[in-house]
């Protein structure tokens, strides 16, 4: 990345109240903890209009809070000015990169790489389920166990940095391609 230029990556799913507020938020957090937050224009957005003007989902941020992440976002649903603005637009599930692709194509200039964001999985579990419909005591598991996508978007986030490649838990993700 050239000195003094801004990248920049928007996180999709179905409702934007579960998966892509919290992979904004803690991919916020870490460029800001990194110190490169100058060098970041972060958001997400929804395929639908469900939950439009909604906070996140209350257990998702009560996930993020046991982990001092902060999460300030409204849903919102992507826009034509997305596709034309946005570096990155990382989904979640199939679905999503299908009613992606499918806006994309009616958006002259579309500048955006989309792709599924479990593409960065070290483990190559492609899909990040939706967790809105289990249970309240599941509900942190679910994110755990279907959602490797916090180590995804920490791995991007650090991926940044001079470094390159970082062990993160008990991987070791290269992923420092998507930012060069």
């Amino acid at each position: 990345m050239a000195a003094g230029e801004v990248k920049s990556v928007l996180f999709v799913c179905l409702g934007n109240i579960c998966r892509s507020p919290i992979a904004e938020a803690v991919f916020r957090k870490l460029v800001t903890d990194e110190k490169v937050e100058n060098k970041w224009r972060i958001d997400s957005a929804a395929t639908s209009t469900y939950e439009i003007g909604n906070p996140p989902d209350y257990r998702g941020q009560t996930c993020m809070k046991k982990h001092g992440i902060t999460m300030n976002h409204i849903a919102r649903q992507i826009t034509k000015e997305d596709f034309q603005t946005f570096d990155y637009i990382l989904c979640m599930d199939e679905s999503n990169l299908r009613d992606l692709k499918r806006k994309s194509n009616q958006v002259k200039d579309c500048k955006a790489t989309i792709e599924l964001l479990g593409t960065y999985d070290p483990q190559k579990q492609l899909i990040i389920e939706d967790p809105y419909y289990v249970c309240v005591r599941n509900y942190l598991g679910g994110l755990i166990k279907n959602s490797v996508y916090i180590y995804v978007v920490y791995s991007l986030a650090r991926s940044y940095s001079s470094h390159g490649i970082y062990k993160l838990m008990k991987y070791q993700v290269k992923c420092k391609h998507i930012f060069t």
